[in-house]
């Protein structure tokens, strides 16, 4: 998928997406008046998701000047108009104090230059609290904190090799009892592994055979049953190996399956309704496409230098 046709393909879906996003972002915004016990925090990830994809975008610089300036559009929206410069933050972390998800999201916008002091200093002061230590969490998302401290210039609570060995990924179990939500473990904890594909070194060399060997029947699997979500987290993955292979055949039918406007459905078909409830489906799919065609066409842009006759 390096030729300038599967190029054009892949950054195609990456157009699309970021453009819907862009004409959609008042979907990123909160509900400040929600009840704190029904999930005040929970408005958060779409916009932590946004931070990120865009923290890539950036970081890449494979998707032109149209591009970066509407990711840099989002990302200013969502940091000034969405969580109000970081107080929601705040105050996301005055409602549950040792919830990491307002350091998590916080994370990505510090990283491109944008700060809260005052959160800054909760962070610090919880970081050094037996609570923060003592919180009972999935593996992979232990291992989502360990990285994310570390990034931040924290000790990590577990360190990040404990924590990798605790998923189930690092045990490389049977291939064929992957189920969704273990789609979703094995992708994110290649995410964190790698730094959401900076460091693609940092992949244990067992995990990227591992990878090597089983991936492109997952691929095929996610394609035929339609999960254009996972089958997108998937694509990533392939981005984050060190030998990625830019599959061809699931990169064709991902794109098929994006609608005329940029969107990409998560199951199936594209639903229907509510604008508001439509873009809580298919927001996050849609962040996984441009992520997934910022890392592939980064990819295929070095496989074609590295390939190039000196």
């Amino acid at each position: 998928m390096t030729g300038p046709g599967g190029i054009r393909l892949i950054q195609s879906v990456g157009t699309g997406a970021l453009e819907w996003l862009h004409a959609h972002r008042d979907g990123f915004g909160l509900e400040p008046d929600v009840d704190p016990e029904t999930g005040f925090l929970d408005r958060f990830k779409p916009v932590g998701e946004l931070a990120v994809i865009c923290k890539v975008l950036f970081r890449e610089g494979v998707s032109g000047s149209r591009h970066a300036a509407l990711a840099r559009q989002l990302i200013d929206h969502a940091w000034r108009d969405v969580l109000d410069g970081g107080r929601m933050l705040v105050r996301g972390q005055r409602i549950e104090p040792f919830s990491p998800i307002p350091f998590e999201v916080y994370l990505p916008f510090k990283e491109l230059g944008y700060a809260q002091p005052e959160l800054d200093r909760l962070i610090r002061v919880n970081h050094r609290l037996a609570s923060w230590q003592a919180a009972e969490l999935l593996p992979v998302r232990r291992l989502c904190l360990s990285a994310f401290e570390r990034r931040y210039g924290l000790t990590p609570t577990v360190p990040e090799d404990e924590a990798a060995g605790r998923t189930w990924l690092a045990r490389t179990p049977e291939p064929w009892t992957v189920v969704t939500r273990t789609g979703y473990d094995i992708t994110h904890t290649v995410f964190h592994l790698t730094d959401w594909g900076e460091n693609p070194a940092g992949l244990p060399p067992d995990i990227a055979r591992y990878l090597d060997l089983w991936l492109p029947a997952w691929l095929d699997d996610w394609a035929d049953l339609e999960r254009w979500d996972l089958l997108g987290e998937l694509l990533v993955v392939d981005a984050c190996l060190p030998r990625p292979t830019l599959d061809a055949a699931a990169w064709e039918v991902f794109a098929a399956a994006q609608q005329p406007d940029g969107a990409m459905p998560a199951i199936g078909g594209m639903p229907e309704g509510d604008p508001e409830d439509v873009f809580d489906i298919v927001y996050h799919s849609t962040l996984v496409a441009a992520f997934a065609s910022v890392l592939a066409t980064s990819r295929a842009f070095t496989a074609l230098v590295d390939g190039a006759p000196s």
